[in-house]
């Protein structure tokens, strides 16, 4: 190899290094700041992502019971009960007058009917051992938010309404299945919601 090409070797391999080196500290000056100087405060450069962690502590607790929904009969609305009776409830209960017992008791004037009180339809034990208890709309509320933590063997197998505007719905819409449908609660000053008890609710 000539003199010739052995100093343009050097000289591109020099200028390769030279390159390398002031994109290096071009880079660092730009993300992690300039040099530090006495008396100067240099702000660090580039973008810092704060990803938010979640936590369970950060989760909402899932409610204890149902909530008192006294306040939202003012606006039930009945026809809306009455469709999510059909298309939820209907295959299991008969709530016309005179209906028979499907694979729960028929519904027709539940609403402050006594506890297992049908007399041709064989209740549960867990229904059964609360006979006696009365239907009223505190009793519809808790028990159609979820049967199976009101009324402990329960063999109802319904999940529960966990929207209260629906439950108001569907409980105002029960209680106008009857020859006399009782007076609709006001708004009171019930605590938002109350923890079940060992007794309490309609089912199998």
């Amino acid at each position: 190899m000539s003199n010739l090409n052995m100093n343009k070797a050097a000289a591109a391999i020099l200028v390769a290094g030279l390159i390398g080196m002031v994109t290096g500290k071009v880079t660092e000056f730009l993300y992690e700041g300039g040099p530090a100087h006495p008396g100067h405060h240099e702000e660090a450069r580039g973008y810092k992502i704060e990803v938010a962690e979640t936590t369970d502590a950060g989760e909402a607790a899932a409610p204890a019971g149902a909530a008192d929904i006294s306040a939202l009969y003012a606006s039930a609305d009945v026809a809306a009960g009455g469709a999510y009776f059909g298309k939820k409830c209907a295959v299991c209960h008969d709530d016309s007058k005179g209906g028979a017992n499907k694979v729960g008791p028929h519904l027709w004037n539940v609403v402050n009917r006594s506890v297992a009180s049908v007399g041709d339809f064989n209740y549960s034990n867990g229904m059964k051992d609360h006979a006696g208890r009365k239907w009223n709309f505190d009793e519809l509320n808790h028990f159609l938010w979820s049967p199976q933590k009101w009324v402990k063997g329960t063999m109802m197998g319904f999940m529960g309404i966990k929207k209260d505007q629906e439950r108001a719905n569907v409980i105002a819409y029960l209680n106008s299945q009857s020859d006399s449908p009782a007076k609709l609660p006001t708004a009171s000053a019930k605590p938002a919601a109350e923890k079940a008890p060992e007794a309490a609710g309609e089912g199998h």
